[in-house]
């Protein structure tokens, strides 16, 4: 996703600062997912209410008398996310509940690859030799990672996963071609629609007494915290580093996992990871030399 050139040295360590925090805050999530035992639409249901009242709580007192305005400057682009940022929400719950978290969290780091993939489909943009080679590897550790969990029997949230990375394919389509609009509204509202997507097949109360520790930190803390700043940061840095920043989710959040809860990655699973972050590096990194020197 071409970046401005032209981004001020303090904006761009602000970006990255942003950026850097927010994926730090967000690596616990798949844990916390795993730790609270209730079923997955109540979880999506506390998850998108808590998040979408902490975020429009907090963005309402910074924007004051803006708020509003910019809730309706969303436009069409803006609510579309909102809505693909529900169906990413939802889906990546019953991901993480039907598959091993290492698989969910590797096919998410395809994401920029799906992406790149897409604008070539949706925008009819070229893409360089150079991506279409991290486009083939990557989407071949995906298939790996797939193919494992067919064997292994968690095929269906390897497909939750892959529906997930495709929804936030689209949104960085979307919020490319809208940089001039404010998604942090439009992640808060998609967080709402969600809880009230799930709310029928929910049951709110069911939550164990001592599971609500675990869920308000999960959806007053990481989830607000994370995506507010990984919606802000990304403005101001350029998408390869934003790319190489999300890996940090697909190294750590299995590590947690594996820490707290003994859950290990399969050998067949680590090989499509290696091949899914290579890839992901090299494009990355290609894109960064091409950046610096068209600067």
């Amino acid at each position: 996703m071409a970046q401005p050139t032209d981004i001020d040295p303090a904006q761009h360590r602000r970006g990255f600062a942003l950026t850097l925090f927010g994926v730090l805050v967000l690596t616990p999530d798949t844990l916390l997912i795993r730790l609270i035992d209730i079923d997955p639409w109540t979880m999506n249901f506390w998850r998108g209410a808590m998040m979408a009242a902490s975020l429009l709580v907090v963005y309402a007192g910074v924007r004051r008398s803006a708020f509003f305005s910019d809730i309706r400057g969303l436009g069409i682009a803006g609510l579309s996310v909102a809505v693909i940022y529900a169906l990413n929400a939802i889906s990546f719950v019953f991901a993480v509940e039907n598959t091993r978290v290492a698989n969910v969290l590797i096919i998410l780091a395809a994401t920029p690859l799906i992406a790149a993939l897409l604008s070539v489909i949706v925008l009819r943009e070229r893409v360089a030799g150079a991506t279409w080679a991290a486009i083939a590897m990557g989407m071949a550790g995906v298939v790996i990672v797939v193919g494992d969990g067919l064997r292994a029997g968690t095929s269906l949230g390897d497909v939750f996963a892959l529906v997930t990375a495709c929804a936030l394919a689209v949104t960085f389509i979307i919020i490319r071609r809208n940089r001039h609009v404010n998604m942090v509204p439009a992640a808060a509202l998609g967080a709402l629609l969600s809880a009230i997507i799930v709310a029928p097949l929910a049951d709110p109360m069911a939550v164990p007494s001592g599971n609500w520790g675990l869920l308000l930190l999960l959806g007053f803390v990481v989830m607000p915290v994370s995506f507010g700043l990984i919606t802000l940061g990304p403005r101001t840095l350029p998408a390869p580093e934003v790319a190489l920043l999300m890996l940090l989710e697909t190294v750590l959040g299995p590590l947690w996992v594996w820490l707290v809860i003994g859950e290990a990655p399969s050998d067949t699973t680590f090989i499509g990871g290696v091949i899914v972050i290579s890839a992901v590096v090299l494009q990355s990194a290609w894109r960064l030399r091409r950046r610096r020197a068209a600067a």
